[in-house]
Formats: C-alpha cells, structure tokens, sequence
C-alpha cells in the first residue's frame, strides 16, 4: 500500500462568552459559548499506510515534561475513533509542530484532534462527512466539534456539539498573556460547582438576539466567561493581568475601539481584542503572544 500524507493547520480558539449550565448526572456541566478561530495554529502532519500507529509532538511550546502517555493525547485519540468508525484497516503516524501554548483555554489539543480528523477524511477511500465527523468530535471534548468544522465564529451549546455556525467578521487584533502554569480543567469545574452550590445560584440557558453577535461591538456588550472568578482565586497570574486587560478594553472602548479583555476557557490564558491601537507597556512576568483572528 502507498503511504500517503496530509497537513492541516491546527488554530487555537478563544471563547468570547462562556457560561456554565446544569451538572448532568454522569457529572458533566453542559455549556452555552462563543467561540472565536485564531490564526495561531499548530501544524498537523498525517501519513496513513502500512505502519504502526505512532505520535510525536515537538516545537516551541512543548512543555518541558511533555504531554504524557501518547495513548491518552487527543490527537491520538481522534485518529483511533476515525479509524474505528470508518472501519478503515490502516496504520498512521502524526507529527505536531507546537506552536499554541499547551494548557491555557486556547484548545491547543483539541485543534490538533480536529486537524487529525479532517486529515484522516481527505485521505480517506471512504469519508464519512461532516455530520459523522462532528459526531466523532463530540466524543473527544466540547472544543472539537467546532474546531474541526472550519467556522471561524460560532455559538455552541450542550457538550460543544451542537453548533451554529455565525458570520465571520473583520479582523481584529488579539494580545494574549500565557502563563508557564496552566488550569487543570476538571479542577476549574469544580471549583466553580462548590462556589455556585454555596450560593444556592440557579442555572438557567440565556436567550441572546441574533443581533447580539453581528459585531465586535455587540459581543462586547455581552462578554462574558463563567470561570473568571474561581480562576482567579485558583492562579495568581490571571488574578493579577485579568484586571489589567479588562481596564486595557475598557480604556480602548473609551477611545472609539471596539474591545474585549477577558479570560479565555477555563484559563489561564486571558486576551484582549481589540479593533484598533491600544498602547499598552509589557513589563510583568507572562508571555504575550501577538495573533489575529481568523
């Protein structure tokens, strides 16, 4: 059998609204967010033919102690549920270059599942389509189904799997601060479970306008990620640049930009996007990293 190969560019995602809805039995919070595409990406190398499944990642963002046991990274994980639902008999190899910072909220892992997945449908003899596809992404996490569908901007609700896709609006600038330490995902959630059961607060879906997300004026109006407050108190440095951003936005408003200055997932990265020049001086102990959206 020929080898053959493919690349996909693997974009990070911010979330521009993310609220956290009812804890269902098995223990998962289903979600109501607004996802944005980044032109930060890794690259996603695939080549299937007659060889042993094997995974290698490398680049400027590998942490220094890797990223655990091969079998448990969600690239792998995507590549052996095509495999398995496709009934495809083939062996693979993956090769990231890792440019998105590993474990900040921006869907580094996801996107390089969802590369994994629409490389596996361009090579193979028999695709199964974008409904199966996105069914299969939902199985590896509530980032997936809308990284692998090729929207730039959209409104997921439920495990991330059901999907509207929004029309893609103008560039904007986006200032991201990344930590070397990230937020444990399962932690995040349930710190805010506790917080939200000590309040007695109920959960119940918005009902946002249509209208609500036609610019990037609108969205900042209703902005908003549900774990900034128990993030916060979890990770010192977003408790200390989160202020910082949220002012830099509110500064940018102020001066005729439309921006946005919060935290991205359940951190810890936090972002501000902005339409316009927002003069700002780099000087505490983060990364900044530079992007557009996509």
């Amino acid at each position: 059998m020929t080898c053959e190969s493919r690349t996909e560019r693997a974009h990070a995602k911010i979330n521009l609204v993310l609220r956290i809805l009812a804890r269902e039995a098995s223990g998962y919070h289903g979600i109501e967010t607004l996802f944005q595409l980044l032109e930060l990406h890794d690259l996603v190398h695939v080549r299937v033919g007659m060889m042993p499944p094997a995974l290698t990642c490398a680049g400027p963002t590998m942490p220094a102690g890797g990223l655990g046991p091969v079998e448990q990274n969600l690239a792998w994980r995507a590549a052996v549920a095509y495999t398995a639902a496709s009934g495809w008999n083939t062996g693979w190899e993956i090769e990231i270059d890792k440019q998105i910072p590993v474990g900040g909220g921006l869907g580094g892992g996801s996107a390089d599942a969802a590369a994994v997945l629409r490389a596996l449908e361009a090579l193979s003899p028999a695709p199964l389509g974008m409904e199966r596809l996105l069914q299969i992404a939902g199985t590896l996490g509530a980032d997936v189904p809308f990284l692998v569908s090729g929207e730039s901007l959209a409104w997921a609700w439920g495990r991330g799997d059901r999907l509207m896709p929004l029309p893609t609006l103008p560039t904007a600038a986006v200032l991201l601060a990344v930590f070397p330490d990230g937020v444990n995902t399962g932690a995040a959630y349930g710190a805010f479970a506790r917080a939200r059961e000590a309040r007695g607060d109920t959960v119940q879906a918005c009902a946002y306008p249509a209208s609500a997300f036609a610019s990037w004026e609108s969205i900042a109006a209703v902005a908003a990620n549900d774990f900034e407050p128990v993030v916060s108190e979890m990770h010192a440095g977003v408790a200390l640049v989160l202020p910082w951003f949220r002012e830099m936005a509110a500064t940018a408003r102020r001066n005729g930009s439309a921006a946005i200055g919060m935290m991205s997932g359940s951190g810890a990265t936090c972002f501000v996007l902005h339409t316009g020049g927002v003069g700002m001086q780099v000087n505490l102990p983060v990364t900044f990293l530079q992007t557009l959206t996509r």
